[in-house]
């Protein structure tokens, strides 16, 4: 896991050296792809018969745990993209499978969508956040580190449950030249 992210972090920054203009929102968003991959690329992974699994009694369920975090998308890309988190109840709400990854790829175009419109210098403007006052990056950071949080639980209940983890995968091999 840390060869991956520190493979993750080095692709990042040598985007962000290509791509001279906002490289902080680069970076950031960067790093948000992945995390919006680990994501969906679990949810698809894991059974629909599995979803209702918990390890223990006082935890999220993979339903709840996906659900939650397509509700994180919209609290802490809200407030860069509204001025205000956004609740969509989703965890409350939705249960199936295909509802829920619905609702991830939404959450998640949302995100991209507060993303497309910020630049470095508007990255540093203040807002609120669950009572923080702290940048717009900030916010979209915070994001990011919340989501990859709920990725490790994600990581555990897959393992448990014998599924390998996407960031766990052995790498595709490349396809051969062409002669």
């Amino acid at each position: 896991m840390k060869l991956y992210t520190a493979a993750i972090l080095f692709a990042a920054v040598a985007s962000a050296q290509d791509a001279p203009v906002n490289p902080l929102v680069t970076v950031s968003k960067g790093i948000y792809a992945s995390a919006k991959n680990d994501i969906l690329r679990s949810a698809e992974k894991v059974p629909e018969d599995m979803w209702s699994f918990q390890p223990v009694k006082d935890v999220r369920t993979f339903t709840q745990l996906f659900a939650h975090v397509a509700d994180g998308q919209y609290e802490f890309c809200g407030v860069v993209a509204e001025g205000k988190a956004v609740d969509k109840g989703i965890e409350k709400t939705l249960k199936t499978k295909a509802e829920i990854i619905a609702a991830l790829k939404d959450a998640f175009n949302y995100c991209d969508g507060a993303y497309a419109k910020m630049n470095d210098a508007g990255a540093a403007a203040m807002v609120n956040l669950f009572g923080m006052k702290l940048t717009k990056l900030g916010a979209m950071d915070l994001n990011i580190a919340h989501t990859m949080e709920h990725y490790g639980n994600l990581v555990t209940y897959m393992r448990i449950k014998g599924i390998v983890p996407p960031t766990s995968e052995p790498p595709t091999p490349a396809a051969a030249p062409r002669k």
